[in-house]
């Protein structure tokens, strides 16, 4: 079955260059026949941004700070005046100091906690109220996490208490937002080589070990996560919602690694 997105328009959220997950998502949308929105945040990414969204016939591209109150009204207004309504929303935002991803959780200071859990968990309940909000006929939202969220992963740390709150979140919006016919999942990623996950600590290292003790021995790629979208986001998905679907190759099914790899 050829799963269509087909009349569908949606914001994409969080493409940094061609490698990243949103990417990945929005390039296989738009294969399926979606038409495209993007928001970036400052000058240098909308640059990078540029390229990529007219690659995929898009010229919606908004300005959008999700700590600013005022930036995410004019964003969202943009969008109502340009299309009236939305069918999905793609939210890939995640922050955090790098700094602090080195040491142990101990030692997260009380204002990169805050940060960290209102970039990367807060603004998906504010963008799910605005963009509820355009959603008359219902409609998808989607996000992004990673097994640190229930599973200790080095150099993770207080990301992985804010995927936590955001794996949280999606299941009190799905509650919340599903009598509107509004479904919100989340989907969860092996290591990827992105920009965000360079800027971890032994990300090469987390890289490999998952690839080699996976039961698939493979690591996610953007097809497999974006094929994994436009199901969520199509009227294939009409009935998933709460959902953190793991696209990882099967590692988080494992208990230690593979025999021949026990040292």
């Amino acid at each position: 079955m050829t799963i269509s997105m087909q009349g569908k328009r949606g914001l994409v959220m969080g493409v940094a260059n061609e490698r990243s997950i949103a990417w990945g998502i929005a390039k296989s949308m738009s294969e399926a026949g979606a038409e495209l929105a993007f928001s970036y945040q400052g000058e240098a990414f909308g640059k990078r941004l540029e390229p990529l969204a007219q690659s995929v016939g898009s010229d919606m591209m908004v300005d959008l700070d999700v700590t600013d109150d005022a930036s995410m009204d004019a964003a969202f207004g943009m969008l109502k005046d340009q299309w009236g309504k939305l069918d999905f929303l793609v939210h890939a935002i995640a922050y955090s100091d790098k700094e602090e991803l080195k040491g142990g959780i101990s030692q997260t200071s009380r204002a990169n906690f805050q940060n960290s859990l209102t970039i990367s968990c807060y603004s998906f309940i504010d963008v799910a109220r605005r963009a509820s909000e355009m959603m008359p006929d219902g409609g998808t939202l989607l996000t992004l996490t990673y097994e640190g969220s229930n599973r200790v992963t080095p150099f993770y740390n207080v990301m992985g208490v804010a995927k936590a709150a955001l794996e949280s979140a999606t299941r009190y919006l799905a509650n919340d937002l599903g009598p509107r016919g509004i479904r919100v999942n989340a989907i969860s990623p092996g290591p990827m080589k992105t920009l965000a996950g360079a800027a971890i600590t032994g990300a090469r290292r987390t890289f490999r070990h998952t690839q080699e003790n996976a039961p698939m021995r493979a690591n996610a790629t953007l097809e497999a996560v974006g094929g994994t979208a436009v199901y969520l986001a199509s009227d294939a998905g009409a009935c998933t919602t709460g959902e953190i679907i793991r696209v990882d190759g099967g590692f988080h099914v494992l208990g230690m690694p593979q025999i021949e790899n026990m040292s």
